[in-house]
């Protein structure tokens, strides 16, 4: 009888008459709800268009009106962001994983432990689940066990009677170094010694289908299981309004326009390297915006490597009511978005060029930081400073101590220097789809660059689909070839 009030109170919060897989979906999680054991999980998975999103919000709406504790989390600050959306009215704020569970060990530190879960009898609810690895690869600084999934669902169930929930996509492109998303793979969810209650949405919806994006990238991951396909897909765009071909003597012209109608916030171009993201954003800067300067005021940049310093830096200026704010997170993290408000002293030390900015988060609340950055990430075409580059700015500041006696007191100084700590960023107008994934843009732009039928993979149709499902509204394909396009028969 609980089971059932529990599909109702969540049936009930939909904005529409749920398909057979939905009821079903909403049928496994009742289950999952009303098991008397706490060693349980929950893993819903679904695509783009299936009404996935919709099905996780009429829970959260149902669970909150049950008074039952609920969390929300995602790997990302956008991606919170994202999964906030459409829950007004709950009280809810989403946080980002690793600002929910872990803690910084010591001042200025960069090694984080996990924190001590002190939540009771409360769900947490963890949205774009394919993004979470089972390792911290490529991430400077040490977090908990270096196992984000593993701490994560240590974190959670090492509160009392707390539960986990897992939503994704399997279509999307999995975490850099996985050939799958673990968090997503009932089988390794259940290794944890939990009992894993799953269940997939696989039926597209009727409204979704009327719509480019969405019908395309349907097509898209119903080729990933193919192992025989042969030639690269093909795209169909008669019949749909919100998918068109962009060529290049046009990109201008439309970026222009996608930035007017909805905004700069709102418009991404997503392609396939570092390289063509660095030649793309210097050509949006330069005949798009018209911005001479290497760094001006509505710039919008991505943090490229995780940085503890800063934020570290405006607790300590702070009452500590006011450093327990949830809008500042723990560190500011590799993929971060932030727009540029002033620029000031702009000098060039240790063979590098800093600049002291004022910078904006969009995806913390409008969060505010100044902060000292170095310029020389801008344009550069490696991923952030090189390891050469690196030791080159340990070497110069740490010579800017050289008075002092004890080796000790420089490596005290040089953790608390802010040029050694100066933030790394990148103009961010156009992003490798590792970067986009998580995030929703209003207008995407995706360039493949140079692809042939011999160079086709799971991996590309992963990242093709990730890259078209970025879009809410309108999908431009960028110099899209004739023979990835489906002719009218």
């Amino acid at each position: 009888m609980i089971e059932q009030e529990w599909a109702y109170r969540i049936e009930s919060r939909l904005p529409f008459s749920p398909t057979a897989g939905q009821g079903m979906a909403v049928a496994v999680f009742s289950r999952f709800m009303t098991d008397a054991s706490t060693d349980v999980a929950m893993l819903l998975r679904g695509s783009a268009g299936t009404g996935k999103t919709s099905v996780a919000r009429a829970i959260v709406r149902a669970m909150t009106a049950m008074k039952q504790k609920v969390v929300l989390l995602a790997p990302t600050g956008r991606a919170a962001k994202v999964f906030e959306q459409g829950l007004d009215g709950t009280g809810l704020h989403a946080y980002t994983i690793h600002r929910k569970i872990y803690r910084q060990r010591a001042y200025m530190s960069d090694a984080f432990t996990l924190a001590e879960n002190m939540h009771t009898d409360t769900i947490f609810m963890v949205d774009e689940s394919s993004m979470i690895n089972t390792s911290e690869f490529g991430v400077s600084g040490a977090f908990g066990a270096g196992n984000l999934l593993d701490d994560l669902v240590r974190y959670v169930y090492s509160g009392r009677n707390c539960r986990l929930v897992l939503i994704g996509d399997t279509a999307q492109l999995p975490p850099v170094g996985c050939e799958e998303a673990p968090a997503l793979v009932s089988d390794y969810i259940a290794g944890y010694g939990l009992t894993v209650y799953d269940y997939d949405l696989t039926e597209v919806l009727r409204q979704s289908q009327e719509s480019g994006i969405l019908w395309n990238a349907t097509m898209l991951r119903n080729l990933i299981t193919h192992d025989d396909m042969t030639e690269l897909p093909k795209i169909r765009f008669d019949g749909f309004a919100d998918i068109t071909v962009c060529p290049g003597n046009e990109l201008i012209d439309s970026l222009g326009s996608s930035y007017s109608r909805v905004g700069m916030d709102e418009t991404i171009v997503i392609t396939r390297s570092n390289k063509r993201a660095n030649v793309y954003n210097l050509g949006i800067r330069n005949q798009v915006l018209d911005r001479e300067e290497e760094l001006s005021s509505g710039d919008s940049v991505m943090i490229v490597k995780n940085n503890y310093f800063w934020t570290e830096t405006i607790k300590a200026e702070m009452g500590k009511e006011e450093a327990e704010n949830d809008s500042l997170p723990p560190f500011l993290a590799n993929g971060d978005r932030c727009v540029v408000r002033r620029v000031r002293n702009t000098r060039e030390l240790f063979g590098f060029r800093f600049a002291d900015v004022w910078l904006e988060f969009p995806d913390y609340d409008g969060l505010e930081i100044q902060a000292t950055t170095v310029l020389d990430t801008l344009q550069s075409e490696a991923p952030a400073l090189t390891c050469e580059q690196q030791e080159t700015l340990f070497n110069g500041v740490f010579e800017d101590y050289a008075d002092m006696s004890r080796k000790q007191d420089k490596f005290k100084a040089l953790k608390q220097d802010k040029h050694f700590n100066a933030l790394q960023i990148k103009y961010a107008y156009a992003v490798t789809c590792h970067k986009a994934q998580g995030g929703q843009w209003a207008h995407v732009y995706v360039d493949q660059g140079y692809m042939t039928d011999d160079m086709l993979s799971p991996s590309y149709i992963h990242w093709l689909y990730t890259a078209f499902t970025r879009a809410t509204e309108h999908l431009y394909l960028v110099n899209w070839r004739e023979e990835q396009t489906e002719r009218k028969l």
